[in-house]
């Protein structure tokens, strides 16, 4: 028979707090703001004195490098699933991709600070932490390779251009989408900018050339 190894109930359960130690943080962070809260705060919100707390997390900047890397991990899984299913044509590939980053990003303003911008004075993450930003970045600047985009300055200003759009969004239109409209508009101009070629006709779709402005019969020309 096989043995069971031995469960670390002890390890099992000081995985358990420090996670609820840090869904306590996110969500302290939307609501007041992700410099605002404390780790009395914290503490108080999992039902636990405050100097117990560092006996799981040293500093708030350590709460801070948990929630980096959770944040980068879970965007790493959707970008993950993204990049299985992406279109074949390329210009709705890196729209796609586009699409993905945006919506994760907007959906959580407080996680998107912490992620993409320096909000909190002094913190860096930890190698651990930052290694699944990493892994993005890499894997984007893979798929642009394999889109025939072998100048990283192209994917350097892809990435400037969403992050321009989420900032604008954030501030200037939260939980709306005037940003977000104009998401797949800004994408195609960085396409044509790049050389990427258009996308083919729907199939079965007639495809139809411009119209040009009307001009008026001089019969039909308003003589007033």
């Amino acid at each position: 028979m096989l043995e069971v190894p031995n469960r670390d109930r002890t390890a099992e359960r000081r995985q358990a707090t420090r996670r609820e130690i840090v869904d306590a943080a996110w969500a302290l962070a939307q609501e007041q703001g992700l410099a605002e809260f404390n780790l009395r705060d914290v503490a108080e919100r999992v039902g636990m004195r405050a100097p117990s707390l560092y006996t799981h997390f040293e500093s708030k900047h350590a709460i801070y490098d948990a929630m980096f890397g959770q944040g980068w991990t879970n965007y790493e899984q959707v970008a993950l699933a993204e990049l299985a299913g992406l279109p074949q044509a390329p210009r709705a590939a890196v729209r796609r991709a586009a699409r993905g980053f945006f919506d994760f990003a907007v959906a959580n303003p407080a996680r998107y600070q912490l992620l993409n911008q320096r909000t909190i004075p002094g913190f860096e993450p930890s190698p651990e932490s930052y290694a699944p930003a990493v892994r993005v970045l890499e894997r984007g600047r893979e798929l642009f390779r394999d889109l025939g985009l072998s100048d990283g300055a192209e994917y350097d200003i892809w990435v400037a251009l969403i992050g321009g759009l989420i900032n604008q969004q954030l501030a200037n239109d939260p939980g709306g989408t005037r940003w977000s409209a104009l998401l797949d508009r800004a994408i195609d101009i960085w396409a044509d900018g790049v050389g990427l070629p258009p996308e083919p006709p729907a199939q079965g779709r007639p495809t139809t050339q411009p119209q040009g402005p009307r001009r008026r019969s001089p019969s039909t020309r308003s003589t007033a």
